[in-house]
């Protein structure tokens, strides 16, 4: 029952990702483009969005994970004072704040996903059933960060139909501490959500293609790729993280001004992208997993400032889908080449959104199971394995600390300081 609710409480998320892409091709993508009226709406969407994300609804800004992540690490160490700090953090009522933050950025279009949200909102969710019915079983007798491993994990999963990005994700990102406790719990609701959950906002979700494992002719470029996007998910990181820091000091300075330098510049980059860096690339992404055409090689430079904005401001959302996308663009250059048929392209964009992604985020076995899920062929599975590993290790010496690193960082940084017990002094502490 609990994952029945899960797999109905994402489905706001998916529908404003859905309104976001219907937008997108309707002003932007159509044989008629309305190119005035869809920068009027990116620009105000944005201003508005940037003017509340870091005014009254600043609670709501970013994709949520962060307290999460902060309570599995901090709670090592700290004592309970600080884990409890970090649970009253992952509450409904923020969530709920957050979701007029996400109305304005599927509107305008920026460049992030619904990811971070639903983990976010799966992590409240349990957590809230467990405060409003602190008896109920097995809920019970699980521990509160457990608890909230377990809710975060099932929330991408119901979200995505797939469980196997719940455990993945889960094990690898989330509860790096609790380990196996979480596996069936995170498969049961992950596992039930998909059978209520809505398909509305995913068009890089395909049905599943059989393409067969990679031509001898093939392995060059994707070892080619894997190194080029290896080197180009470090360059994201790198450019993401003093961009942060960069908006941080401006809109706290000059909201008003940082506000609408941010929503011309996404606008500008909407307009000489033709639409195509709005929202997390899905539509990109989804020609490329399916060996299609997927334009000029400007677009790569496009979207990777529309995302590195986005993220930098505060958007709602995050750079799982951004970050798969901005990898298998990597494959525009290599279209019309002699001997690399669309499936070969196809393939070729899975390596490359694989490499990018792990190099970026880490986490290469839910990196590689995320474009494999995209995509649906098990017969280049192995492939996207091996390339997550190597793109991983790789990224983390080239791109220094990582996005979720960063945020959780900055957040351990800003909060009170809290006594483990009553008669404990700072010197103490």
């Amino acid at each position: 029952m609990l994952g029945l609710l899960f797999g109905l409480a994402m489905g706001p998320y998916q529908a404003l990702s859905e309104l976001g892409f219907r937008i997108q091709a309707a002003l932007w993508l159509s044989a008629e483009p309305q190119l005035l009226l869809g920068c009027l709406l990116v620009f105000g969407a944005t201003s508005l969005l940037v003017l509340l994300a870091w005014g009254p609804l600043a609670g709501g800004r970013g994709g949520g994970t962060a307290a999460l992540l902060a309570l599995d690490r901090a709670s090592q160490s700290e004592g309970k004072a600080v884990e409890l700090h970090w649970l009253q953090q992952l509450n409904l009522a923020t969530q709920l704040q957050r979701l007029p933050l996400m109305l304005l950025t599927h509107l305008g279009g920026l460049s992030v996903g619904v990811e971070s949200p639903s983990v976010a909102l799966g992590a409240s969710l349990l957590l809230a059933i467990r405060r409003r019915w602190p008896g109920l079983q097995p809920l019970a007798s699980l521990s509160p960060q457990l608890l909230a491993v377990i809710g975060g994990a099932a929330g991408l999963g119901a979200a995505f139909r797939s469980p196997l990005l719940a455990v993945a994700y889960g094990l690898e990102e989330l509860g790096q501490r609790s380990g196996l406790p979480l596996v069936m719990p995170a498969l049961l609701l992950a596992g039930s959500g998909t059978l209520v959950a809505t398909t509305m906002g995913q068009p890089a979700r395909l049905p599943g293609l059989a393409l067969g494992s990679l031509a001898t002719g093939g392995w060059g470029w994707a070892v080619l790729l894997t190194l080029v996007g290896t080197a180009a998910g470090a360059l994201f990181m790198r450019l993401l993280l003093p961009a942060a820091a960069g908006v941080k000091q401006l809109l706290g300075q000059r909201r008003l001004l940082g506000a609408l330098i941010l929503a011309g510049s996404l606008s500008l980059l909407a307009l000489v992208s033709g639409g195509l860096s709005l929202n997390d690339g899905s539509l990109s992404l989804a020609a490329a997993l399916s060996g299609e055409t997927v334009g000029s090689p400007a677009i790569w430079l496009w979207r990777l400032l529309s995302s590195v904005l986005s993220l930098a401001l505060g958007a709602p959302g995050g750079l799982m889908h951004s970050s798969m996308t901005l990898g298998a663009l990597l494959i525009s250059p290599l279209q019309g080449l002699p001997g690399l048929d669309s499936s070969d392209l196809a393939q070729l964009a899975a390596v490359g959104a694989t490499a990018l992604f792990a190099a970026a985020h880490g986490a290469p076995f839910f990196c590689a199971a995320f474009v494999f899920t995209l995509q649906g062929d098990p017969a280049l599975l192995p492939l996207l394995l091996l390339v997550a590993a190597v793109a991983a290790a790789f990224g983390e010496r080239w791109r220094g600390e990582g996005w979720n690193e960063h945020q959780v960082r900055m957040l351990l940084e800003q909060q009170p300081s809290v006594p483990q017990n009553p008669s404990a002094t700072p010197s103490s502490r």
